[in-house]
């Protein structure tokens, strides 16, 4: 039995009692999901992939240097999250929508890296991709550039026409020290940013609205 709210009618809690049975069934559903998740298995990864990164921090970005993908396991940890950042090499500014939710996950990353290591990709050449983390003022962010690998497009993340999309990809190592495939999900989803919708609040939130998300796209401030 739900709690009863002041001023609302019959009609209000009848619908709001089928509301939250939605709600769980929604819930139970994630579950599931999530499990069916983590059943998948892994395949490894074949390719020695190299990034380009810079120093800890954005206040200056020298000396830039070279990390292979089983180098981005930090601190004993086994599995890492990378994610795919929409930053195409001819763009100045990286994707709005892309640099929202980075917002986000620079405030998050450090109870991430709690449990697992933490990174944002993009093919954009490092030196941009810094630039612009400057100007969203990211602070917590490991930034890694493929812009001379194919990681971006081995794993989905660039077409045919090389033109970038957004998602994320997780890796495990093993004990002996082989990195694995686990999951890879694009943020686009039949035709939607719907695909990493969970990963974000901001949608969340608008959905709680009378009049939900509409047709909002986030834009880079002024």
């Amino acid at each position: 039995m739900c709690a009863q709210f002041v001023g609302e009618s019959d009609e209000y809690r009848r619908l709001r009692e089928e509301l939250l049975d939605a709600e769980s069934a929604l819930r139970d559903q994630r579950e599931r999901v999530a499990a069916l998740r983590r059943d998948l298995p892994t395949n490894p990864v074949d390719r020695d992939y190299v990034f380009r990164e810079g120093p800890v921090g954005i206040e200056k970005d020298d000396p830039i240097r070279e990390t292979r993908l089983a180098e981005l396991f930090e601190d004993g940890t086994q599995t890492l999250i990378l994610i795919h950042f929409m930053f195409d090499p001819g763009w100045e500014l990286g994707c709005p929508m892309c640099s929202m939710w980075a917002d986000g996950y620079d405030a998050v990353a450090k109870h991430v890296r709690q449990r697992t290591s933490f990174a944002v990709v993009a093919k954009q050449e490092i030196g941009k991709l810094r630039a612009h983390a400057r100007r969203r003022g990211w602070k917590n962010l490991r930034l890694l550039s493929a812009h001379d690998s194919s990681f971006i497009a081995d794993f989905g993340m660039e077409d045919d026409r090389s033109g970038q999309h957004p998602g994320a990809s997780v890796f495990v190592r093993g004990s002996d020290g082989a990195v694995r495939h686990a999951y890879t999900v694009e943020a686009m989803n039949r035709g939607e940013f719907r695909g990493v919708d969970l990963l974000s609040p901001v949608w969340h939130l608008f959905d709680l609205l009378p009049n939900g998300r509409g047709d909002w796209m986030p834009s880079h401030p002024n």
